[in-house]
């Protein structure tokens, strides 16, 4: 049987299905895929070589004190050397970022859906809210070691806190973001307000709630690092402050790029997360006209 194919809008019709006068597009192909993704990621490699390269020839240079500012190729040697130092410490502030991230991601949403839905807990709370962010994490961060003590609670609180405002602003502006007429369409369709939430509030919130996640996941990373200035004998923060304590540039510039490392990697989790959860909205699309306006 012969295949029809139509030459305007270069879609298929399949043997079995043109019986029954069903017609597929077919998908984008994976060569598409693997050049869009190339075309993503050479930009940030290149800027990160061309960072890596400056840093090298500084200290090659010898620009800047070898004790200031170390080589690349001597905080290599000292990642691989106390590998596993580093790694078991990275582990304890992996932890507590990602506890701290995950409390912040849920009572976010809920603060959020709460002053939506009140104008009341909104006044009341929103007040709250602006006073905790402004006030530094670094200067209640010994109560909360005196109050919790010197373990893990401390550091989880912390990071909840850095993460917590970033998830409830954008998932206030998300729920918000309704289009009003269609809140009335679906309340003439006598939609109850659960139904509404989940079929339209919600969706159309997660764009912005994904970007308020994004900004939150590098915040976590931040406030665990934080509260392990405080008071702490593991995690990637104590090892920047022994590292500093004992003029180690070296390790100390091992903590930090790890500690980057570690909100990248969270970052980009999201960003998946976003891509596969969201591929309908514009945001996941790039377009070379849309880009120029």
């Amino acid at each position: 049987m012969t295949v029809p194919t139509t030459s305007g809008d270069e879609r298929v019709s399949r043997p079995d299905a043109g019986l029954r006068g069903v017609s597929v597009r077919p998908g984008p192909r994976t060569r598409d895929r693997l050049r869009d993704g190339v075309d993503r990621l050479w930009r940030p490699l290149a800027l990160i070589v061309a960072c890596g390269l400056l840093w090298w020839l500084v200290t090659a240079l010898g620009r800047v004190p070898g004790y200031l500012v170390p080589s690349p190729g001597r905080t290599w040697q000292v990642m691989v050397d106390q590998g596993g130092y580093l790694w078991q410490n990275t582990l304890t502030t992996t932890g507590e970022t990602l506890i701290g991230f995950v409390l912040a991601a849920v009572a976010g949403v809920l603060a959020a859906v709460v002053m939506v839905y009140s104008v009341t807990v909104e006044r009341t709370l929103y007040p709250l809210l602006l006073f905790a962010q402004v006030v530094p994490k670094i200067a209640i961060a010994p109560l909360f070691i005196v109050w919790l003590g010197f373990g893990t609670p401390p550091k989880i609180v912390v990071a909840v806190l850095m993460a917590f405002f970033p998830i409830v602003i954008s998932g206030v502006t998300g729920l918000r973001s309704v289009d009003p007429e269609l809140l009335e369409l679906v309340a003439t369709m006598g939609a109850k307000p659960l139904q509404t939430f989940r079929k339209i509030r919600f969706p159309a919130a997660l764009p912005h709630l994904f970007s308020g996640l994004k900004v939150a996941a590098t915040l976590a990373v931040t406030g665990a690092v934080v509260g392990e200035f405080v008071g702490a004998n593991e995690g990637l923060g104590y090892v920047i402050l022994q590292a500093n304590g004992n003029l180690d540039t070296p390790m100390l510039f091992a903590g930090l790029i790890i500690m980057s490392l570690l909100g990248v990697l969270l970052f980009a989790v999201i960003e998946v997360a976003e891509h596969l959860l969201l591929p309908w909205h514009s945001s996941r699309r790039s377009s070379p006209v849309t880009a120029t306006y």
